[in-house]
C-alpha cells in the first residue's frame, strides 16, 4: 500500500495489511504462509482450481498423524513441527525482505518496465554459499525476476558473467538489515521510498 492508501483505508483493512507484515506473522510463517496462505486460503477461494492445495494440507496432516501415532509428541515435534517452523520462518522472511528493503523502488503503471521492476523492486540478498545452497540461490532474486527460466544453480554464473546485474540493490541477513526491513510498512509516493508508520 502507499501511505495515502493506508491512511484512507478502514481500520479493518489497515489491521489486515499490518498483520501480514508483522514480525510475528513472519516468524509464524508455518501457520500463516504455509497452512493458511498456501493451502487453506487458495482452496477456499477457488476449490476446483486449487484442489491440489487441499491435497497438500491433507498429506501434511496425515504425516503429522503418523508421526504422532508411531513416535508420540516428541517425534511430531522433532520431525515435523520444529523443522517446519524454522524453515517457514526463514523462508517467509526471505520472500518478505526481497521486496521490502531500504532502497527499494516502485513505479506506477506509466513508469513501470519489466527490467526496472526486477532491478529496483527486488533485491540481491547476500546469503553466503551455504544458505544459498539450502535456499536454491534465492538471494539472486533480481535475476530470477528478469528471467525465471534460469535454473537456480546457474544464477551465480549469470551474475558473474553479466556485470550490469551487479548494480542491483542489496540487503543481507545481518541483524541491522533485518531490523531495517521489518520497520518498512508503506510506500511514500512523495518521498519515493518505503517508510514506517508514525507512532501515535
Amino acid at each position: 500500500m502507499t501511505k495515502e492508501q493506508f491512511e484512507k483505508s478502514s481500520p479493518a483493512k489497515r489491521f489486515a495489511y499490518l498483520f501480514t507484515r508483522h514480525p510475528l506473522t513472519i516468524l509464524f510463517g508455518y501457520v500463516f504462509m504455509f497452512l493458511y496462505g498456501m493451502c487453506l486460503a487458495p482452496f477456499l477461494n477457488h476449490p476446483w482450481k486449487h484442489f491440489d492445495c487441499l491435497i497438500a494440507l491433507v498429506v501434511h496432516v496425515v504425516i503429522s498423524g503418523v508421526l504422532w501415532y508411531f513416535g508420540g509428541w516428541s517425534a511430531l515435534l522433532l520431525a515435523q513441527l520444529i523443522p517446519h517452523f524454522i524453515t517457514y520462518a526463514i523462508g517467509t522472511y526471505l520472500f518478505y525482505a526481497q521486496h521490502n528493503f531500504p532502497g527499494v523502488s516502485f513505479s506506477d503503471r506509466d513508469g513501470w518496465t519489466y527490467e526496472k521492476a526486477a532491478m529496483e523492486s527486488s533485491s540481491h540478498m547476500h546469503t553466503g554459499w551455504l544458505l544459498g545452497w539450502f535456499t536454491g540461490n534465492i538471494g539472486y532474486h533480481h535475476i530470477h525476476h528478469l528471467n525465471h527460466k534460469i535454473p537456480f544453480y546457474r544464477l551465480p554464473e549469470v551474475l558473474r558473467d553479466i556485470p550490469e546485474l551487479r548494480t542491483a540493490k542489496t540487503t543481507s541477513l545481518l541483524p541491522t538489515d533485518i531490523m531495517r526491513c521489518l520497520r518498512l510498512k508503506v510506500w511514500d509516493v512523495d518521498a519515493q521510498c518505503m517508510v514506517g508508520l508514525p507512532r501515535s
